[in-house]
């Protein structure tokens, strides 16, 4: 009987790296305690949950979600060698090859960042922002920056998928937060970083990419993950380091 293909797609773990990202979050733990009630103000979220969320990014990271399967035509060249009479020539030969790629959605990269935006967006906003018009035309034009930053620096690796230099995107998001914060009737920091900078990776990198992914030769693209992973989930870290700047 035949399978449809893998449910889930698990990256292997590189320790240096995971150890890496884990040391960012845990350098953020004192500042969340000592720092508890102002955080749980501003994120709309409980403290346990919002650290949650970072640990889970984390270790959904290394879990890809298949979404669908892209065929793509790849010509080859191959040079067949003839010897008649004892000489001996070169033939080249022309052949296409079917190359099949797996699109996925990352789970820590893409799915949990998403459904948290979306939380932050029709939750948080509504209930707790003075001014929601005001703010949601802030997240509006820092996703615009971010898109369009992060699709500029973004480049497609052949073998691999899309990448983007680390810190491009949160340093363009919390450069972009601290400049919108303040302007007519103050945002919160940590929902206008967060949201233009995890959804404005994604579709600057990404979703502005797709075209280029029958090309890349990669057995599999993750959307959210490879490339582009650790610069959202900086993203986040430097969202939170904003609440605790400004606020």
């Amino acid at each position: 009987m035949e399978t449809d293909g893998p449910r889930l797609i698990f990256r292997p773990i590189s320790i240096t790296y995971f150890l890496l990202m884990l040391g960012w979050t845990l350098i953020l733990l004192p500042l969340f305690i000592s720092m508890e009630v102002v955080l749980s103000k501003a994120l709309g979220l409980p403290l346990t949950l919002t650290f949650t969320l970072f640990l889970l990014s984390l270790l959904g990271s290394h879990i890809n979600i298949p979404i669908k399967e892209i065929v793509s035509i790849e010509p080859l060249v191959a040079l067949r060698r003839v010897s008649f009479f004892g000489v001996s020539w070169v033939i080249p030969e022309f052949a296409r090859r079917r190359r099949r790629t797996i699109l996925s959605i990352n789970l820590g990269g893409a799915v949990i960042p998403l459904i948290t935006s979306t939380y932050l967006l029709l939750i948080t906003i509504p209930s707790r922002e003075p001014d929601p018009p005001i703010t949601y035309i802030k997240i509006l034009i820092a996703l615009l920056m971010v898109t369009t930053v992060t699709n500029r620096v973004a480049k497609p690796i052949k073998g691999l998928g899309i990448a983007v230099p680390t810190f491009i995107p949160p340093l363009t998001t919390a450069l972009t937060s601290i400049i919108l914060y303040s302007i007519s009737a103050k945002s919160n920091p940590f929902i206008m970083a967060y949201v233009s900078g995890t959804v404005g990776t994604l579709l600057g990198a990404d979703l502005l990419n797709l075209d280029k992914i029958p090309k890349l030769g990669a057995p599999i693209v993750s959307v959210g993950g490879a490339g582009i992973f650790d610069g959202i989930y900086l993203t986040g870290i430097i969202s939170t380091i904003l609440v605790l700047i400004l606020i």
